[in-house]
């Protein structure tokens, strides 16, 4: 469709002006390190939880993983139910707490500085922080382009050029207001995500005869799944696929399992349990926290699926010949010819903030994991944290634009999304797990471990995964195959399978093999954690001020 130039920049201004203002607000309130990468340990519960929210939804989850549904169905819906029980629920009460208190316990401003600070290990931090910024462009990368692709869809803007003012939008925030200044935005365009995905809801099903009559024509609509998506398990788009089929493994192992558990161990979710002052804060948070990733998430693989049902009734098309073969195009194609003109101006600041959102949250994240986790450490120059991690952002924003460019605009977005969220589930989350509830863990079952982790899913990604290993060449070059194992299911088996249990075994192994860790730093640690402490004497918030001051210098 054709859209009014003057009227989508009026749209596109007034948001900025918003994000602007967000953004001096948190520039303001920045006077240490503490509030640029931890908010000051201060931020509101909804702030937060919103905050979370936007950061873990993104165009990956809007375009890529709806265009997944508009593909195979609603099949898809597993893996928001799973982000609510896994994401929200048991990362909120089971995780967040711990690491809240031991964060202030120990220190720690950021997840590398957690696992060092836990495990007394500087060597540590720059591992974890190496780990995150050589992995984490993949997935900023494929955000870009999400975005950048609804962006060009709607205002004929060049692909390419959308990427760059994408990026150099989001830049501008981040490296000005830190954390602080992410998260007061974060708060504003989640407010925009639910609204925005609830109008696009309802209008769907007033599209396609109302909700009942919707889902019973998608269900009819099963003779026309195509032969080719037959033969790897599709059964329509009501129905889950056929068990062990190619698809499910895909659906079950990738997607439900890789991102969903992968959810625990994101960098820059984890850090944002640090920035509440109490446990009550994070209690208020999980119901806002399931409401926005079913509003947002659970709502983009429903439109995804019923666009079929337009699709069909308006062209006698599916969705994706509609969108021309390519899964990335499905959710732009679907609103830009589905709905009222003036919505599409409104999609479009909800998609911007979708992205944006999770980009500012991955650029800060990316930025003090090689400035402050790595360059301080290993510089020794703590006085230059807030310096060097402005400008590991802007490195970090140049290599996700560049790898943005360089990577194929078809199908890309989802599948970005499932290998970074299964690296971290392997490579993280055993020794993450360990730091808050396993007093015997040590450093070098953590060393053990994480390296464990990545290099099965490195293996696994270059000589066992189909898709990632067909583009990577080398198995072929090596062996004269795409994947060393050709019979199925196991060039679609997700490496998180193989990743995942190895990591846990050998941190288990190692640390049970080592010496055991200092008993006075242990109770360092989980000072507080077990008895439950609620935290709101004066004691605690003396500890607070004396975290968020230590370096208020810089």
């Amino acid at each position: 469709m054709e859209v009014d130039i003057v009227k989508f920049c009026l749209v596109i201004a007034i948001f900025a002006i918003l994000i602007g203002g967000l953004g001096y607000l948190g520039y303001k309130k920045t006077k240490s390190s503490a509030d640029f990468l931890v908010g000051g340990r201060e931020i509101h519960p909804f702030v937060m939880a919103m905050s979370y929210g936007a950061a873990f939804i993104s165009t990956s989850a809007i375009v890529g993983f709806g265009g997944v549904a508009g593909r195979f169905g609603l099949g898809l819906l597993w893996l928001p139910l799973c982000n609510i029980v896994i994401g929200i629920f048991i990362a909120f009460v089971f995780f967040g707490k711990r690491t809240r208190r031991m964060g202030l316990n120990i220190k720690a401003h950021s997840f590398p500085e957690f696992i060092g600070n836990r495990f007394q290990s500087d060597r540590i931090k720059v591992i974890c922080g190496a780990i995150i910024f050589s992995t984490m462009p993949l997935y900023a990368a494929v955000v870009l382009i999400g975005g950048a692709k609804f962006i060009g869809n709607i205002v004929s803007l060049n692909f390419k050029i959308a990427i760059v003012c994408f990026a150099v939008f989001i830049a501008l925030y981040v490296i000005i207001g830190g954390l602080k200044a992410v998260m007061y935005i974060d708060a504003l365009m989640g407010t925009i995500m639910i609204s925005g995905m609830l109008f696009l809801l309802v209008m769907t099903y007033y599209k396609i005869g109302g909700v009942v009559e919707g889902h019973q024509a998608l269900t009819d609509m099963a003779h026309l799944v195509p032969e080719k998506l037959k033969a790897v398990g599709h059964q329509g788009w009501t129905k889950m696929p056929a068990f062990g089929s190619t698809w499910w493994w895909v659906l079950v192992s990738t997607l439900i399992l890789g991102v969903g558990i992968g959810t625990l161990a994101q960098p820059q979710l984890s850090v944002r349990f640090m920035t509440v002052k109490s446990n009550r804060e994070l209690n208020r948070a999980v119901l806002v926290g399931a409401i926005f990733i079913m509003c947002t998430a659970g709502i983009a693989y429903v439109v995804g699926s019923l666009s079929n049902v337009y699709f069909f009734q308006t062209i006698g098309k599916t969705a994706m010949q509609a969108a021309n073969g390519d899964v990335d195009s499905v959710i732009p194609q679907f609103i830009s010819v589905a709905m009222p003109d003036w919505f599409v101006y409104i999609f479009t600041v909800t998609l911007l903030s979708a992205g944006m959102s999770t980009l500012s949250a991955l650029f800060h994240a990316m930025g003090a994991s090689v400035g402050y986790d790595c360059y301080t450490n290993l510089m020794k120059k703590n006085k230059q944290s807030i310096i060097a991690t402005k400008t590991g952002i802007v490195v970090g924003i140049i290599l996700s634009t560049i790898l943005a460019l360089s990577l194929p605009e078809d199908g890309i977005v989802a599948r970005g999304t499932a290998i970074f969220f299964g690296i971290c589930a392997g490579t993280f989350l055993p020794s993450y797990t360990a730091a808050v509830f396993w007093k015997r863990a040590t450093k070098q079952g953590v060393y053990a471990s994480i390296f464990a982790g990545l290099a099965v899913s490195t293996f696994c990604l270059t000589f066992l995964h189909g898709k990632e290993a067909k583009i990577l060449g080398i198995c072929k070059l090596l062996f004269g195959k795409d994947v060393l194992i050709t019979a199925q299911p196991w060039p679609v088996i997700d490496p998180i399978i193989f990743s995942l249990p190895l990591s846990i075994l050998v941190l288990v192994i190692v640390s049970l093999l080592s010496k055991k860790p200092s008993s006075e730093h242990i109770n360092l640690c989980f000072e507080g954690i077990d008895k439950n402490i609620i935290d709101h004497d004066q004691q605690y918030n003396d500890a607070v001020n004396e975290v968020v001051d230590v370096e208020r210098g810089d």
